[in-house]
């Protein structure tokens, strides 16, 4: 179940899915998705859903990771991105074939641990990780030309924003009334500007450390 085949199919999927920055299809090909689930799930590994990664987490569906992944990128190249939310590292992963230098924040212990662990053993050695409180973002090593939010935020927020360089891009689940949308947010310089990319179901974005 985790053969190049597989893979492929996945790939298949996406592009028929609407996904077509061919750079995202190639990363998703290349990246070992198995090795970012619980071994009992692995053969599910390859199948576009999310999967719970435990402590009230998920790895997010492939097309959702391809999605914020095409859009932050913008057809274009950026150099230094920012994860919020580093789960189980797959996002960050992808993000690494991609980026020069990718910076994660994760609040869970226990998970960026675990993801520190998968980027080695698969040789990735672009990714920085930080055990922080995601909303504070890494002030220290704005600006991004890039952020990307992994857990649905109650409001636009504006402490991220101002770590983007202007033009830079955030693609963040927000919460709408009872509904999530994914936006995409370009800083400008007198504010921001926003599309809608559509509905998505992410957990909520949290405060404080565990």
């Amino acid at each position: 179940m985790t053969s190049q085949g597989t893979r492929d199919r996945l790939v298949d999927r996406l592009r028929s899915h609407g996904i077509s920055d061919e750079r995202v299809l190639k990363a998703v090909a290349t990246t070992p998705r198995h090795e970012f689930v619980d071994e009992a799930l692995s053969s599910r590994a390859y199948e576009d859903t999310a999967l719970p990664i435990g402590l009230g987490q998920t790895i997010s569906q492939p097309w959702v990771v391809a999605k914020m992944t095409e859009a932050v990128l913008d057809g274009g190249s950026p150099e230094k991105i920012l994860e919020v939310g580093t789960g189980s590292g797959y996002q960050a992963a992808i993000l690494a074939l991609l980026v020069p230098s990718v910076f994660t924040v994760e609040r869970i212990e226990e998970l960026m641990k675990l993801a520190r662990r998968r980027f080695h053993k698969i040789g990735l050695h672009n990714i920085y990780t930080r055990y922080a409180d995601g909303h504070l973002g890494w002030p220290s090593q704005a600006p991004f030309d890039g952020i990307v939010i992994t857990a649905a935020a109650t409001h636009i927020p504006m402490e991220l924003i101002e770590q983007l360089r202007v033009g830079g891009i955030m693609v963040a689940p927000v919460e709408r009334g009872r509904m999530q949308r994914l936006l995409k947010i370009r800083r400008t310089e007198d504010g921001f500007e926003e599309e809608d990319l559509g509905g998505v179901i992410f957990v909520p974005m949290l405060s404080g450390l565990t």
